[in-house]
């Protein structure tokens, strides 16, 4: 919307949780540009509030994350009420099987840029581990840090909803100021908190994978991975949410015992060198 309203573009968030009848007032009025999740739109195309005879070009972005969290049917089924004629792009960092398949279900001769793992590392973003052996010195840590240092904004994630809520409380009951947002809350709530979070009301954001490529904030300056990722290919959309935009970003991720084997995997999957969190840590940011 923000370069629409300079181009003179119509763009619409078609999205869950917001009001159907709202959607196909705006969309039957006309509009130029929608963005939207898989579910609405497919929604929308069925009930022909969205004319697919209209749409000249379909963007699947963040297709292994789409097809990862079982997207995958609604998204054939949106290909399946494509016009013939229309131009499809497949956007990805990763690109596994199932995003490939969908290239070779529903797309005519496409051209392929694929970008080799080790140029897929973010310039500008240090990144360090702290070792805390433990699960319960976690806490005590994160705590710590932000002790130590001066930050403008920041992103914590974690590996579950629950741990979010967890998290949460337990910061907020030593005065730490901190909002959260994850799958179990609703649309408009998580705007409402996202909306904040870019404003620099609040300055730390507790979250899940779920939500890490969504967090667009020119002002993050650190992302703390409080668990590391389950899948190295989370780590890269994890810590792109700090220096972006050429700025200067950190990135600190806590490391027990048991994750030894994931932060290996993860400097080999992407050829980096993770260092260990220096002393002088205030200097970084």
């Amino acid at each position: 919307r923000a370069l629409g309203d300079y181009l003179g573009v119509k763009v619409h968030a078609c999205v869950g949780g917001t009001s159907v009848r709202e959607d196909q007032r705006i969309l039957q009025s006309g509009v130029h540009v929608v963005v939207g999740t898989p579910g609405r739109v497919f929604d929308m195309l069925r009930r022909q509030s969205l004319r697919s005879d209209n749409i000249k070009m379909f963007v699947l972005d963040e297709a292994d994350e789409m097809l990862s969290r079982g997207f995958k049917d609604q998204i054939y089924d949106i290909f399946q009420l494509l016009p013939p004629k229309i131009q499809i792009g497949v956007f990805s960092a990763t690109m596994p099987p199932e995003a490939l398949e969908i290239t070779r279900k529903f797309m005519n001769k496409p051209v392929r840029i694929l970008v080799k793992r080790d140029e897929l590392t973010l310039e500008g973003i240090k990144q360090f581990y702290v070792n805390v052996d433990k699960e319960e010195w976690k806490l005590e840590t994160l705590c710590d840090l932000y002790e130590t240092l001066a930050i403008t904004q920041s992103v914590i994630f974690v590996n579950t909803r629950r741990k979010v809520d967890w998290l949460t409380d337990k910061m907020r009951s030593r005065d730490h100021t901190v909002s959260a947002t994850h799958g179990d809350m609703d649309q408009n709530t998580r705007d409402i908190i996202m909306r904040e979070f870019r404003s620099g009301s609040s300055r730390v954001l507790i979250t899940t994978d779920l939500l890490a490529r969504g967090i667009d904030v020119q002002q993050v300056s650190l992302v703390i991975n409080y668990d590391l990722p389950t899948q190295p290919e989370n780590y890269l959309h994890r810590i792109g949410r700090s220096g972006r935009f050429g700025r200067k970003g950190v990135a600190i991720n806590f490391v027990t015992h048991d994750d030894e084997r994931m932060l290996y995997d993860i400097q080999k999957f992407y050829n980096v060198v993770v260092e260990e969190l220096p002393a002088n840590v205030a200097d970084l940011i």
